[in-house]
């Protein structure tokens, strides 16, 4: 089989290529551009998914980047187990037609327990004392201490929370390098984070976000050298848009105010109780699975989202099938918000009730996507004062709460989720193997025969 390598621009879009993109620019006259029919929901986990498997949601099972386990009652968000994907994944495919066929997936997500050849993803450590630590999960496992050595402590707090930066990204491309050359992978995926979070933290705006553009474009030019060097055929790919918005949509909020959502009180804060709740929802981005565990109320809960302002859609059984949503794990209801808004998970009606966790930044506890996570409070006088306290106490042994993120969503500039994109403002794909792509836009399902496409070149 043919190398091929899959980089993952998250949030790269045709806007923004230009000026400040000049190495993906240049590349990409080399060869073809398609543009990519956003998956619904086009979130990180259903997206990548649908690309590695050639699936909808309703087939691989995948229905947003977090749902309603509904044998635990839990809401639980950003597994990390390949053994919820429920189809073949592109490895699998191609290893049956060349059994000499390998596979490193660098930070694609669901990357644990597959069938992949070689792993590299964040999985930090949680002592008792309270403290989170930085490192990876890898397959072989001796990689794990073989890449921090070389490439030093995965930069988890720049992968994610008010300190991203572009340094998480260039660590991911190190490793993919790496790995290349001491395993030589026929088939390398390797996700490049970085404009997904300034997309949502910044601005949408091209002129906002030049030295952003500029970052990921060299690291990604480095990269496309690097293993057209090796004889690889390269693919750059997205996995969607990310839209202006302006307006938050506290969907849990409304359904509480109308009797729907019980929570339980602990130490005078507030925790969501899914199991004992009438209807809740699960806000991802601009899409939310509303659960209903009393199917009396089925029809008020309708009712209450077609006339909440902001909610674009409300799909039921009829409306699933149409949008391949159609799985178990989906919502009774699935609603989409209008391009200018998305769901918070806030299901409190006082902050002073807010949880504990609801100010740090933990994707684990919070029973849904949490953006305003990207953004210090401003309302602290000296955050880096504070930060640096409690990060001594962490030295020094103690238990400390790094709570220094605000419970203001209207901070929030850039989302997606949705099907709301021109396509100016759309995923796409770029390959010089301009006649592997068959049209000028593609179906999300459609990546999955050009990767292999690519691979099966003589």
């Amino acid at each position: 089989m043919k190398k091929t390598t899959v980089i993952n621009v998250v949030g790269l879009t045709p806007n923004l290529i230009g000026e400040y993109t000049p190495r993906i620019s240049e590349w990409m006259k080399q060869g073809k551009m398609a543009s990519v029919k956003p998956v619904l929901p086009a979130v990180t986990c259903s997206a990548q998914t649908t690309y590695l498997t050639g699936k909808y949601p309703n087939e691989h099972g995948i229905v947003a980047n977090g749902w309603y386990f509904r044998d635990d009652c839990e809401v639980k968000f950003w597994r990390q187990s390949n053994k919820l994907v429920q189809a073949p994944k592109i490895w699998d495919i191609a290893r049956a037609i060349d059994s000499s066929f390998t596979c490193a997936n660098l930070f694609w997500w669901y990357n644990m327990y597959s069938t992949a050849d070689f792993e590299v993803t964040p999985r930090p450590m949680y002592p008792a004392d309270g403290r989170k630590i930085p490192d990876i999960n890898t397959k072989p496992a001796q990689l794990r201490f073989k890449l921090q050595a070389e490439l030093g402590q995965f930069p988890l707090f720049n992968f994610w929370g008010p300190n991203t930066s572009i340094k998480c990204s260039q660590w991911i491309a190190d490793s993919a390098k790496w790995v290349e050359q001491n395993y030589h992978p026929t088939l390398s995926l390797v996700y490049l984070p970085h404009l997904d979070y300034c997309l949502q933290r910044t601005s949408t705006n091209p002129l906002e976000i030049t030295t952003d553009l500029q970052e990921i474009d060299h690291v990604c030019g480095d990269l496309i050298d690097f293993y057209e060097s090796q004889g690889a055929e390269v693919i750059i790919l997205s996995e969607y848009g990310i839209t202006p918005v302006n307006k938050p949509i506290h969907i849990n909020r409304i359904l509480r105010e109308k009797g729907l959502i019980a929570v339980r009180e602990e130490l005078g804060k507030e925790l969501l109780d899914a199991g004992a709740s009438r209807a809740f929802a699960v806000a991802d981005h601009q899409i939310a699975h509303v659960y209903i565990n009393d199917s009396e109320c089925f029809s008020q809960v309708r009712e209450i989202l077609e006339n909440t302002e902001g909610i674009k859609i409300v799909l039921d059984a009829e409306g699933k099938q149409k949008y391949h949503l159609d799985h178990r794990r989906s919502g009774e209801l699935v609603v989409i918000a209008d391009s200018n808004t998305w769901f918070t998970y806030y299901y409190w009606l006082d902050d002073n009730c807010a949880p504990d966790f609801a100010r740090t930044v933990d994707i684990h506890r919070k029973p849904g996507y949490d953006p305003v996570e990207l953004f210090v409070n401003p309302q602290l006088k000296f955050p880096k004062l504070k930060i640096g306290l409690t990060l001594l106490k962490k030295m020094l042994g103690f238990r400390y709460l790094l709570d220094v993120i605000p419970l203001d969503a209207t901070l929030v500039k850039g989302s997606h989720g949705g099907f709301f994109t021109t396509v100016e403002e759309s995923p796409l794909l770029i390959t010089k193997k301009a006649d592997l792509i068959p049209k000028e836009t593609i179906e999300p399902t459609e990546v999955f025969q050009i990767i292999l496409s690519h691979l099966k070149q003589a």
